[in-house]
């Protein structure tokens, strides 16, 4: 059940401008949440985790275009590509203070230095982009650029690890999907990466710098090494295509609420909204009377994707999410009709990694009066981007173009949406029973 048709803003990593584009406008979705056409909006929890990056190889329909820069003049290729991607955030970006600076006084001052070569004017833009303030937009550099390319197009394939960061800032693998290469090696989920492919991480590593070592073609192999409970271990695992079970479902008991669905969906596509219906009409017809919707670890997905299954728990014209743009244009989304099911109590259960169109689902179900949310407070990634490719091969520009409000108009951005219980978040995913609180089933606004 589609709520409507999305998709709004226009360009390349994760959304497009304009106004409610159609359907057919869509390309492809993308769990990690980069994406690379017109007129599409996805949503990014980039620093939190990168999950289909390392654990798939995508299948999609991908066009990028060749960019053509534009006339420069008498620049030299270093200068004009500084130029460009000026421009290209200049175009786009939200934020129309530019971090109350003079922007324009920027671009002049950078484009008038003589570069001695090209990796010298790109750490040029990495320098006038990071004085935004905006940890999202940033210069991706040709590597970085073709690997988000590659891995939309299909060419690349993982190990079937879900990578975030732990508490003390190391990354660490979050979840191992069932049957992967690295389940088979014996990866286990709180693994901490020390190395891949020759790369060794530390507490300034990213998500994203894991992943990118541990993408390769299919059936090449990559060393790992992990430490768990302090030691070090070593393992060769072999890349291949992994389908990805984003959404599963069992049965837990809960003392004083019985039995209790759970229905755990690691990130939002265009089909989590059936697939969540689908495994909750078949919790019901196993006897439970209560929803959990586990979304810890969840760093978004497709917007669309939790938009829609948010209106599977609210009745009709009731708001959702606002999307407000460089130009302040508030693109208000609400349901169009009546969910599947406003009567059973559901709780949402979070940690800080829940980040994104996961908040944005969160938000309308809470606000709306629909759930009860536990566990801890969100990541608080309330903003949009999208990625623009340099001319001649020098990579690409992530621009954050947009921002979420909740339907109260609240912004989660830095910010994260408050649970209304605490509660543990460590519980295993397989079971997830004794981190509810009871006191949190309760019927719809009772």
């Amino acid at each position: 059940m589609r709520l409507f048709t999305w998709f709004s803003f226009f360009a390349a990593q994760i959304l497009g401008f304009p106004i409610s584009q159609p359907k057919s406008r869509i390309r492809f979705s993308l769990a990690s949440n980069e994406m690379f056409s017109k007129n599409t909006m996805l949503d990014e929890a980039d620093d939190v985790l990168r999950k289909a990056v390392s654990v798939f190889c995508l299948s999609a329909a991908i066009s990028v275009s060749p960019v053509v820069a534009a006339d420069y003049g008498s620049m030299s290729q270093e200068q004009q590509m500084v130029a460009e991607a000026w421009r290209l955030v200049d175009s786009s970006f939200i934020d129309r203070t530019f971090n109350n600076q003079d922007w324009f006084k920027l671009r002049q001052d950078n484009v008038k230095r003589k570069f001695k070569s090209m990796e010298e004017a790109r750490g040029s833009v990495t320098d006038m982009i990071g004085s935004l303030g905006d940890k999202y937009t940033r210069y991706l550099s040709p590597s970085k650029y073709q690997s988000l390319v590659d891995s939309a197009t299909g060419n690349l394939c993982g190990v079937g690890v879900e990578i975030s960061t732990n508490k003390e800032g190391k990354v660490v693998a979050s979840d191992v999907e069932p049957n992967s290469p690295a389940e088979k090696a014996g990866i286990q989920a709180k693994d901490i990466f020390i190395e891949a492919d020759g790369n060794m991480y530390d507490i300034t590593s990213t998500p994203d710098d894991v992943a990118l070592n541990l993408r390769g073609a299919e059936g090449s192999k990559v060393g790992i090494v992990m430490e768990r409970e302090g030691k070090k271990i070593d393992f060769i695992v072999t890349r291949e295509p992994i389908k990805i079970t984003s959404v599963r479902s069992y049965v837990a008991s809960v003392n004083g609420a019985g039995k209790v669905g759970v229905v755990r969906i690691k990130s939002f596509s265009g089909t989590t909204a059936e697939t969540v219906k689908g495994e909750i009409e078949s919790l019901k017809k196993r006897g439970v009377k209560s929803i959990a919707l586990d979304l810890r670890g969840n760093p978004g997905g497709l917007l669309p994707g939790g938009v829609d299954t948010a209106s599977l728990f609210l009745d009709s014209n009731k708001p959702v999410v606002f999307v407000v743009n460089k130009n302040g244009v508030v693109d208000a989304q609400s349901t169009y009709q009546t969910g599947f099911d406003l009567a059973t109590p559901l709780v949402i259960y979070v940690d800080s990694n829940t980040a994104s169109a996961a908040e944005v689902f969160t938000a309308a179900v809470q606000e709306n009066g629909r759930a009860t949310v536990v566990g801890e407070q969100t990541f608080g990634k309330g903003i949009v981007q999208t990625i623009k490719p340099l001319s001649n091969n020098n990579g690409g520009i992530a621009v954050t173009v947009a921002r979420y409000e909740t339907p109260q108009h609240h912004s989660i951005n830095k910010v994260g949406i408050a649970v209304d219980m605490k509660a543990p978040i460590d519980c295993p995913k397989s079971d997830v029973s004794s981190c509810l609180p009871v006191s949190a089933f309760k019927i719809p606004n009772a």
